[in-house]
């Protein structure tokens, strides 16, 4: 099993080659990168094996493959075969996919690293491709978007850097287990790298603009998986210690309801599901123990999500709801943000049961309001006017890449059966229903503006300086 592990690491590295030399297999090559991938998420999730591999023992550089891991490479090798299925038919180039598999591969790589080193690596490999691939129109916008994307992410992996360096002095080693003997310097600069990648709490204040203004196919790869790298070596990083664990669950609480504030008020299509990504990565750091499951079905309804707003006539809701959309369009709408919702017979509601099962007493009444937030939230998606007639068409490769995800959605409902019981699927409509009852009595009626001030270029690094003073603090307290 080491030899496959160390083989899968290489193989989306050298199919990228690959498309270079022979450009006309470019989706081909990357569509196989993808399966190969699957393969071996699904092995972790059924075998659940401890696969470490120990590079470098005296500096603590291991690689681990387990189940938690298992949760998040399926997440990559789905949302990325669903991205290359969306684009079949377009007139993306060999760089594209090229870029793509590049994105794949480091995110495999990040999902199995068990120290900071390699992390690093991984992290910086993983947010240069994303940079090319938000660049990839060439329109002064997109670079511009790109570069913001670049500048944050290197000025984030810099402190993450020091932290490492930091970590290592104190245990001779890079391995994450060194966090718990590590200087409280150390653990709020790491900690304040890996937020800023991840967008979680106000660090993700850049995530809205990459996100919503990037090219469909590359807002539903950044959404659904891209920001996940950073989330799992949070998850690892929780049960180093229960102090970790405290301060991970408080910014995941933190994160949840900072997203919901913005999500609920924008006016905008592609910024409301960016601004819930941020709120749904705080639901996986809310419960580390079981947050695998979660980003498995968070990836495949927030990607089907983007890709289906990129066929939307408009992004802006209020002209959505003067000019009704296509009934068939609108139905993927409805069961992708049903089951962010938690609505039974949807993996989603599996994963909300269970993350709800593993909270600690403090939060349970915090993440059932959070329950309700989400669903007033995607309530402007689902009570769009439609029509059959319409004769809105969608992208060649839309309606392939969709079912692809949504399916993934339904068949995901094995993997937590006993959440199918009268207390909490009673739970889980009674949430979603208030939640439509408060969006038609009250949200859809109000004219919030959320400023955007703090998303600015010039106050993101201002934004960090204050992050890494807050852990600091709560390393201390």
């Amino acid at each position: 099993m080491n030899t496959i592990t160390i083989a899968w690491v290489g193989i989306p590295f050298f199919l990228g080659f690959m498309i270079f030399l022979v450009p006309q297999l470019n989706r081909h090559l990357t569509f196989l990168g993808t399966l190969i991938t699957a393969a071996y998420g699904v092995q972790l999730l059924i075998e659940k094996p401890e696969i470490k591999l120990n590079l470098l023992d005296s500096f603590g550089v291991t690689l681990e493959a387990d189940q938690l891991s298992g949760y998040f490479i399926l997440t990559n090798a789905l949302v990325t075969a669903a991205v290359a299925l969306y684009c079949w038919q377009s007139d993306k180039n060999a760089f594209f996919y090229a870029q793509t598999l590049l994105v794949h591969g480091s995110l495999n790589a990040a999902f199995i690293c068990a120290d900071f080193i390699s992390l690093y690596v991984a992290l910086e490999v993983s947010g240069i491709a994303a940079f090319l691939l938000v660049a990839y129109p060439r329109s002064d916008r997109s670079i511009w978007v790109g570069l913001r994307y670049l500048f944050v992410s290197n000025i984030s992996m810099l402190f993450y850097l020091v932290g490492a360096v930091l970590v290592y002095q104190n245990n001779l080693s890079f391995s994450f287990a060194g966090l718990k003997n590590a200087p409280p310097e150390a653990v709020a600069l790491i900690f304040l790298g890996m937020l800023v990648k991840a967008g979680i709490f106000v660090s993700g204040l850049w995530l809205p603009l990459t996100h919503s203004e990037s090219e469909t196919p590359v807002s539903a790869l950044l959404s659904g998986v891209v920001v996940k790298a950073s989330v799992l070596p949070l998850l690892r990083c929780a049960a180093v210690s229960p102090e970790l664990n405290n301060i991970v669950v408080i910014l995941g609480v933190g994160t949840a309801f900072m997203g919901l504030s913005y999500a609920i008020f924008e006016k905008d299509t592609k910024r409301l599901l960016a601004f819930s990504t941020i709120s749904q990565l705080g639901w996986i750091l809310a419960a580390p123990a079981v947050g695998g499951f979660y980003a498995l079905t968070h990836g495949l309804a927030k990607s089907s999500l983007f890709l289906t707003a990129g066929s939307l006539p408009s992004r802006n809701f209020k002209e959505l709801g003067n000019k009704p959309i296509n009934t068939n369009i609108w139905i993927v709408l409805v069961i992708a943000s049903l089951s962010i919702s938690g609505f039974p017979l949807l993996s989603g509601f599996e994963a909300k049961v269970l993350t709800m099962k593993n909270l600690a007493s403090w939060q349970f009444i915090a993440m059932n309001i959070a329950a309700v937030g989400t669903a007033i939230a995607f309530s402007k998606f689902i009570f769009l006017s439609h029509n059959k007639d319409d004769e809105q068409t969608a992208k060649p490769g839309f309606w392939l890449a969709v079912i692809f995800l949504l399916t993934g959605l339904v068949v995901g409902n094995i993997a937590y059966l006993k959440a199918y019981n009268i207390a909490d699927i009673i739970k889980a409509i009674i949430s979603i229903a208030i939640g439509w009852l408060a969006y038609h009595l009250i949200f859809k009626k109000l004219a919030i503006y959320v400023p955007r001030v703090l998303e600015e270029f010039e106050h993101l690094v201002g934004v960090m300086s204050l992050t890494v003073i807050f852990l600091f603090w709560m390393v201390l307290s």
